[in-house]
């Protein structure tokens, strides 16, 4: 009998324990607040997002085209390249460029319309490619400004795919015609 009791006791404790523990982690999650930054950081973006939203309605801000309108002015593949597909949504289409069944640079059109503000990097321009101002952003990306409204982008992913490669990938671009997308 003496066994018993003493098997009693510990299935006792154990179970004691577990719920102790289940208890505390209850008292955790609950008791958890919500940190102030993030909640203002939050708050602020959605009132950004409502505002254009706002502007977009009332006419005063463009609507961004829809990333589909923009595939017809992409390069086309060649000379040992594969373009693939890789997302599309409003104002927004991205190719990924391979070389050899390796992905070696990002082709990409963003329509600014929303975030007219990323055309600053342009002002200073020096560079143009195809009649428009052309930028380098970081030592991996260069990028278009076309009607101020459409940054075309080629940023390398691999490091054989240079400065020059980008450049010669921008001018493949149609970008006379993207000038004229209303």
């Amino acid at each position: 009998m003496n066994g018993r009791a003493n098997n009693f006791i510990c299935v006792f404790q154990r179970i004691s324990l577990l719920t102790a523990f289940c208890l505390m982690l209850v008292m955790v999650s609950c008791g958890k607040k919500e940190d102030p930054r993030w909640a203002e950081a939050q708050k602020k973006a959605e009132q950004q997002l409502d505002a254009k939203k706002e502007a977009i309605k009332e006419g005063t801000m463009p609507k961004p085209q829809e990333g589909g309108g923009f595939n017809k002015f992409f390069p086309a593949a060649g000379d040992g390249f594969e373009r693939v597909a890789s997302q599309e949504k409003e104002g927004f289409s991205e190719y990924k460029l391979k070389k050899g069944g390796k992905e070696v640079a990002m082709l990409a059109i963003n329509d600014i319309a929303a975030n007219p503000s990323a055309a600053d990097k342009f002002k200073s321009s020096t560079r143009m490619i195809g009649g428009f101002p052309a930028v380098d952003q970081g030592a991996m990306a260069s990028a278009v400004l076309v009607a101020n409204r459409y940054q075309v982008k080629v940023l390398s992913r691999d490091p054989s795919f240079t400065k020059a490669n980008r450049d010669a990938w921008l001018a493949k671009f149609n970008l006379q015609g993207l000038s004229t997308m209303k």
